[in-house]
């Protein structure tokens, strides 16, 4: 690949991950709740699971859900229910759970561990991500290039510009942590309305 080409790659990469999407809300989110250093971990989880999107649209995957409608309804239904069900949590959450302390870092949060699950999950549970992956790549791919150099070529670049906006958004919403706390019920029935939201009509999508 020409280094032309890439920087027409990186662009597009960028524009995709400036799109409105769950990864985002979820740091957003998670970073008023638990802070800039603990939502690292969920930038992290959902990093790993885009490169996993990439790599299962490079082996052949979103083009098995783009031709199979029932493995998509699955796939897609599996994916609407997680993010149903964190919408509903994040609803349910009392309002403590958006808190000051949690800004600089101290009171307990969740693990570190959980987080990055959560961020993995939300990521690699979008059937639509991976078939959108599977006809947008091969507009950049060059023909000849080896699997391994592809993943690190379009996945690595694709992978650090959403860890990199997904950091922004979690520092952001960290600064703005201590006034959210005022209106803490009123932020996680948003949120959480806003998750139900995407699980519904990810749900009603069709391919």
């Amino acid at each position: 690949m020409s280094f032309e080409i890439w920087l027409v790659y990186f662009a597009a990469a960028i524009g995709l991950s400036l799109t409105p999407g769950p990864n985002g809300l979820l740091s957003l989110t998670h970073g008023v709740q638990h802070g800039f250093r603990k939502t690292i971990f969920t930038v992290l989880g959902g990093g790993l699971g885009f490169l996993l999107l990439i790599a299962a649209s490079l082996a052949g995957l979103g083009a098995l859900l783009a031709a199979s409608e029932q493995a998509f309804t699955i796939a897609k239904w599996v994916g609407a229910a997680y993010l149903v069900y964190l919408g509903i949590r994040l609803w349910r959450a009392p309002p403590t759970l958006v808190r000051a302390e949690a800004a600089d870092g101290t009171g307990r949060t969740e693990s570190g561990a959980t987080l990055f699950k959560q961020g993995f999950l939300v990521a690699a549970s979008n059937p639509k991500a991976l078939i959108f992956f599977a006809a947008f790549l091969p507009q950049f791919m060059v023909p000849g290039t080896g699997f391994v150099a592809n993943l690190v070529i379009f996945g690595g670049t694709f992978v650090l510009v959403e860890i990199l906006y997904e950091l922004m958004l979690a520092f952001a919403a960290q600064k703005i942590a201590p006034w959210l706390s005022r209106h803490a019920r009123t932020f996680n029935r948003i949120t959480g309305g806003m998750f139900v939201g995407i699980g519904g009509l990810l749900a009603t999508s069709q391919r």
